[in-house]
């Protein structure tokens, strides 16, 4: 799934609900913890604007941030510095469509060392089928 996904933004608030859009057309934040019992295990993360596959579920950790966490990504994630709101970030965004996810940070599990700290609004988990 590598073809870009280009709409327009009156098609994006279209197809998403506002909280969805505001967070991943506009770049917000939702409330940490709004996203309780996000499945972890046999399955994977795609993003919800377009469905490209973006983490695996094994890659699911729990960092008690208030935001899914992943420690290494599974598909079609973008890095893009972040100089918003008087820091320097990561922003991490949908390949395929653009969509913002959330952020990468230096403080996650080995063997990555990496935390990504995801939107649970931008994220649809998909089981795996039996």
């Amino acid at each position: 799934m590598t073809d870009r996904v280009i709409k327009s933004d009156a098609e994006w608030r279209d197809e998403l609900d506002d909280e969805t859009y505001r967070v991943t057309r506009q770049a917000g934040t939702e409330r940490p913890f709004s996203h309780p019992g996000f499945p972890k295990g046999p399955g994977h993360y795609e993003c919800v604007c377009c469905g490209a596959r973006l983490f695996d579920g094994d890659a699911k950790f729990e960092s008690y941030c208030g935001w899914p966490s992943f420690s290494r990504p599974g598909g079609a994630i973008d890095e893009h510095r972040d100089a918003s709101h008087g820091m320097t970030r990561t922003e991490v965004r949908c390949h395929r469509c653009d969509a913002h996810l959330g952020h990468v940070f230096p403080d996650g599990p080995p063997p990555t060392g990496l935390r990504y700290c995801i939107n649970g609004v931008a994220l649809r988990f998909v089981p795996d089928a039996v």
